[in-house]
């Protein structure tokens, strides 16, 4: 069978904040063969994950593209993978029949064509709406849970610092951490967010960061006896600040560093005294880490979700046409939660 695919690529590569004019659709004929060994699938792209770490992607050089495969560069002019839930249009392989709800690496376009080895499995949706299965319950649910529990080895009673905590993660990580017994104050980009914060999420407290001229007196003033874990979504002077608010042998768990996708000449200079003498452990991590954690993170979360002791926030832009801009969004922060763009109907 053939058929037309519209999908979104970059036009050259991106140095810089994101515009729309990086962008365009492109108009593709995908031919696909029942019988002919490929072990490949068609798939209906129905909600695709949007995610700064594309911006990495999309650069002419980033030290990030060659050190693991998902992140490696994207080529203009060519699909964009993604994670996202799609359902089955034809299959070559017997564990996938047409009709299947699926999740795994699908593409900013309305349909992907999934190869043999490529991450791919069926979904079922276990009651909860499909957006569920691309953010809080995959790799953004995944990176809080990680990083949270395995990275900071949290304990009950201590002190947790989130950034850009209205986000994908950073939403997750604050509601895990008050659910594991600690004191939790999150920093985000406006007042609807800080009293989302506190009013939905259950943060004891929350800031404005855009509002604060000394990053360090903010921190001291919600954190008079320290922090123990800081968890970094935005790097810069905000992980700066945390740094020199932090407690002896407090963690750092290092998500991402937004502020400093768009900024090249940008980058933290966290004071290395602090970490020597208060001998502060400093760790990056990725998803990808806890595969392993994946079955005991999925229970946990869909437990916590069902019983409406956690919140999944979810940003649904619709139509392929409105890729660009939920991710150009990104970073003014106009999302709150995890971006997704909803491709087709259910």
């Amino acid at each position: 069978m053939e058929l037309k695919n519209r999908f979104i690529s970059i036009k050259a590569s991106i140095d810089g904040c994101p515009q729309d004019s990086d962008f365009e659709i492109k108009t593709e004929t995908l031919s696909f063969s029942i019988g002919d060994g490929t072990k490949q699938v068609l798939v209906q792209n129905l909600y695709v994950s949007i995610d700064p770490y594309q911006l990495n992607r999309m650069k002419s050089r980033s030290s990030s593209q060659t050190a693991i495969s998902f992140a490696s560069a994207i080529i203009p002019g060519e699909a964009i993978d993604t994670y996202g839930v799609g359902r089955v249009v034809e299959s070559e392989k017997p564990d996938f029949q047409k009709g299947d709800l699926v999740v795994g690496l699908l593409s900013w376009g309305e349909y992907t064509i999934v190869k043999e080895g490529s991450i791919l499995n069926k979904l079922d949706p276990m009651g909860l709406p499909l957006p569920h299965h691309v953010g809080t319950l995959g790799f953004s649910g995944l990176s809080a849970y990680g990083g949270f529990f395995e990275v900071c080895k949290p304990k009950k009673g201590e002190t947790v610092f989130v950034s850009a905590a209205s986000g994908s993660v950073g939403s997750l990580v604050g509601q895990y951490a008050k659910l594991f017994g600690c004191h939790v104050v999150g920093c985000a980009g406006s007042q609807k967010k800080v009293d989302l914060l506190k009013e939905e999420l259950g943060f004891d407290d929350a800031f404005n960061y855009k509002e604060e001229t000394d990053l360090n007196s903010a921190l001291k003033r919600y954190f008079p006896d320290g922090i123990d874990i800081y968890f970094d979504n935005v790097g810069g002077e905000m992980l700066e600040a945390a740094v020199v608010n932090m407690n002896t042998f407090g963690r750092v768990a290092v998500c991402g560093v937004i502020s400093e996708y768009v900024d090249n000449g940008k980058r933290a200079a966290p004071n290395m005294l602090d970490v020597v003498y208060k001998r502060i452990a400093i760790q990056g991590f990725l998803a990808n880490d806890y595969i392993k954690l994946y079955a005991d993170f999925f229970s946990t979360t869909m437990e916590h979700l069902r019983t409406g002791k956690m919140k999944a926030l979810t940003d649904i832009s619709y139509g392929l046409e409105s890729v660009p801009s939920a991710f150009i969004g990104l970073f003014r922060g106009d999302n709150v939660g995890k971006k997704i763009v909803q491709i087709a109907d259910e």
